[in-house]
């Protein structure tokens, strides 16, 4: 009988309702964050929203919040992956690497404004980081401190790896809701960005037509991220991890004598970092560290950044067509954020539907790659703030 005791006891069901510590957080608590893995799940197979990503990071919390199975704990299996890949940040450099080796920056070099777009579209990340300050200060049961507020003010680059390393480095205990928020909205580019983009602009601005791109040559291509991490050196060393393996990874596409490193940093290698980095950000949801009231306030700060990211590369398009030289379709801005290449896709449809023969994919993908760059390098600039708050 003192056996069988025993085994119920070591059952999941015995410990979701009656937890060791006597928690909620410990006991139904888990079985809530199960059932957001699930949903993670549902959005990436059924609705196919950032499957890549989603759908580790739903099975991963789903097994950290396993009750008695210790995958999260000291030594186990998530927590291995978190404190190898993640806490040190090499993870998402990896995936900088691969998506540095998938980058063709020929569309932002044939026409430099674009990358202004790019800048513009950044503008969302500082704006909210005083959003976050004034929550902490005005609502009950948030406290966010400057790091935290800096960490949720990167989702509105629309950058998962971005956000999962800044937020690694500066507030680890609000990665993964930082992570989920990220990805989220990147997966609903297509939902949020377009009524945005058609209430900042006229039917006239978006049938816009822009001249023919000019054919980049192969050595601007290659001198490019060697000029680009040269001013990284120079202006700001903070930003070097993420812009330095995103231009080792391009340079290795562009250069043409390392076809097979780059084919496994954009496959092979890229894939496998993906999974464990889905993994190891879905063993951050835990009750404890989820179901908080920050985590509601990271959410709507996230779409608030997210919202201004967009509005921002919109209005500054507009504000560039006041000058002389060849005008650019507003339409484009939005591409700033750099949700690669969703964000350029969600243009280049809204201008077919004010003209269908106007073709502004390869236009878009100027501003949107560019706002890879800036979304790397505004991180820099709020790692700077780890020092200051320190």
């Amino acid at each position: 009988m003192d056996m069988i005791a025993h085994f119920c006891r070591s059952t999941g069901l015995y410990a979701f309702l009656f937890p060791a510590d006597g928690g909620w957080t410990e006991g139904l608590g888990r079985l809530l964050m199960i059932g957001i893995g699930l949903l993670l799940l549902y959005l990436a197979i059924r609705r196919e929203f950032e499957p890549l990503l989603l759908l580790p990071i739903g099975f991963g919390a789903i097994l950290t919040n396993i009750p008695l199975a210790g995958m999260n704990d000291p030594g186990g299996i998530l927590q291995l992956i978190y404190q190898v890949g993640i806490k040190s940040g090499a993870f998402p450099l990896i995936i900088f690497m691969g998506i540095g080796a998938m980058t063709d920056f020929g569309p932002m070099l044939a026409n430099p404004k674009t990358a202004l777009l790019g800048a513009a579209a950044q503008f969302g990340i500082f704006t909210t980081l005083i959003g976050a300050l004034l929550l902490s200060r005005y609502v009950p049961g948030i406290d966010f401190d400057l790091l935290d507020a800096a960490s949720i003010g990167i989702i509105g680059g629309a950058d998962g790896p971005t956000a999962i390393f800044l937020a690694s480095q500066l507030s680890p205990h609000l990665l993964g809701s930082i992570a989920v928020a990220a990805y989220s909205y990147m997966a609903l580019v297509p939902i949020i960005q377009p009524p945005i983009m058609r209430a900042l602009t006229t039917p006239a601005d978006r049938c816009i037509r822009m001249e023919q791109m000019r054919q980049v040559g192969k050595v601007e291509k290659i001198v490019f991220p060697l000029v680009v991490l040269g001013l990284c050196v120079v202006l700001l060393p903070s930003a070097a991890p993420l812009i330095g393996f995103f231009m080792f990874g391009n340079l290795m596409r562009e250069c043409g004598v390392v076809e097979r490193l780059s084919t496994t940093a954009q496959n092979a290698l890229l894939n496998i970092v993906t999974i464990f980095l889905g993994l190891g950000v879905g063993a951050q949801m835990s009750t404890e560290k989820f179901l908080i009231p920050s985590t509601l306030g990271i959410l709507f700060l996230g779409a608030i950044a997210f919202s201004i990211g967009t509005a921002s590369g919109v209005l500054m398009a507009r504000i560039m067509n006041l000058f002389p030289g060849a005008r650019i379709n507003p339409l484009i801005g939005s591409a700033g954020v750099s949700a690669v290449p969703m964000a350029a896709r969600v243009s280049h449809r809204l201008g077919m539907e004010a003209d269908p023969e106007n073709m502004l994919l390869m236009h878009a993908m100027g501003p949107n790659v560019a706002g890879v760059i800036g979304s790397a390098v505004a991180a820099g600039v709020l790692l700077t703030l780890k020092d200051f708050a320190g």
